[in-house]
């Protein structure tokens, strides 16, 4: 079995994998897209492939080269204070050549739970593992309450945004996945609409995730300046620790369209996971932000896939992406002014309504 590694004495190893970093954060409830495949293969192509241990087609042998995969490939073991050889020991004496595929699978899938990786996923032909952070929380966004009782069906809609101006005066753009394209034409068109507004609330409650070149667009436009927006690393060898030192990155604001610079909140939960925790995490760091509602859902691990000798894909983070401070959010980004909706109030969103108070006074 072939698999990609990333040579230290590549010079070109760290412009490689941001650009590739910039092209993508896949939404977490989906799989690594063939299109940003490609790019990680682009990315690693000159740097050469290793030759790791052959593995039986049978169970015993697929178990083993999904454990020796994320041995060597995954990003947070330590942080997350995982013993992954100890967990290899519990789950293996489950495995038998005997098997079913199904219940190979839910073996597997169960010890990649053990990781709490919204972004590590077991894919096979008739079932994708997982772990998802807001699955076990409460749901805090309602649509349905937001368009009947604070816009009355009345919005305006392009780019895959939804946005209005509150009886408040307070300006409300909802994003609701990152994988949906922003033009740039669109979001000035949206932000002189908003420009009258008094301040503007985002809302990237339940946002999955998707390109990262979308959370640059939308941050561009609310930056005065070149904003340091985090550090990424990458896997340099098979150890749990051989990764590469940070290597930062920067938003410039975008030229000749559009800025907003009001005061801002942003509306985050449990379900802002993946690029929309990204972009949390980027403005909240920003003077006139304000973050309001549940901490995010995580997933601050840039997904790659391998492949096991059965044909099932294994998707997994691999480089590690931090704040602008060095911090890891692989568990979320808090809120500055935590709140939690009332699931028997079909009339109030309480978290809208702390955002909007918070831009009133």
């Amino acid at each position: 079995m072939n698999s990609l590694k990333i040579n230290k004495q590549d010079k070109n190893a760290d412009a490689k994998l941001f650009m590739l970093f910039k092209l993508s954060f896949i939404k977490g409830r989906g799989c690594l897209s063939a299109y940003c495949l490609s790019f990680f293969l682009m990315a690693l192509c000159c740097v050469g492939c290793a030759e790791e241990d052959e593995f039986g087609h049978d169970q015993v042998g697929n178990f083993e080269a999904l454990w020796s995969i994320m041995d060597e490939h995954y990003a947070f073991f330590d942080y997350k204070q995982v013993d992954w050889n100890e967990v290899h020991d519990r789950y293996r004496q489950r495995v038998s050549n005997e098997m079913t595929d199904r219940e190979l699978f839910d073996i597997c899938g169960n010890m990649l739970k053990e990781l709490r990786d919204g972004h590590t996923n077991l894919i096979a032909a008739h079932d994708v593992s997982r772990y998802w952070i807001w699955e076990q929380h409460p749901v805090n966004y309602n649509e349905r309450i937001i368009d009947e009782q604070y816009l009355n069906f009345d919005y305006k809609r392009a780019s895959g945004i939804k946005y209005q101006i509150l009886a408040s005066n307070i300006g409300y753009l909802r994003y609701d996945s990152f994988s949906s394209s922003i033009g740039e034409g669109n979001l000035d068109l949206i932000l002189s609409y908003l420009s009258t507004a008094d301040g503007l609330i985002i809302d990237v409650r339940s946002n999955g995730g998707g390109l990262l070149t979308n959370v640059e667009k939308l941050v561009s436009r609310f930056i005065p300046g070149r904003t340091l927006a985090g550090y990424i690393r990458h896997k340099t060898g098979p150890g749990h620790n051989d990764l590469s030192e940070p290597y930062a990155y920067y938003f410039e604001p975008t030229r000749n369209h559009i800025h907003y610079l009001k005061p801002v909140v942003v509306l985050a939960n449990r379900g802002s996971f993946s690029a929309t925790n990204n972009f949390v995490s980027i403005m909240k760091g920003l003077d006139q932000v304000t973050v309001v509602g549940d901490t995010t859902g995580g997933g601050c691990g840039l997904p790659f896939t391998s492949e096991l000798p059965n044909g099932w894909r294994i998707r997994f983070s691999s480089c590690p992406v931090m704040d602008a401070q060095g911090r890891l959010t692989e568990f979320g980004v808090a809120p500055d002014l935590r709140i939690d909706m009332n699931e028997h109030d079909n009339t109030h969103d309480a978290i809208l309504d702390a955002a909007i108070n918070h831009l009133t006074h």
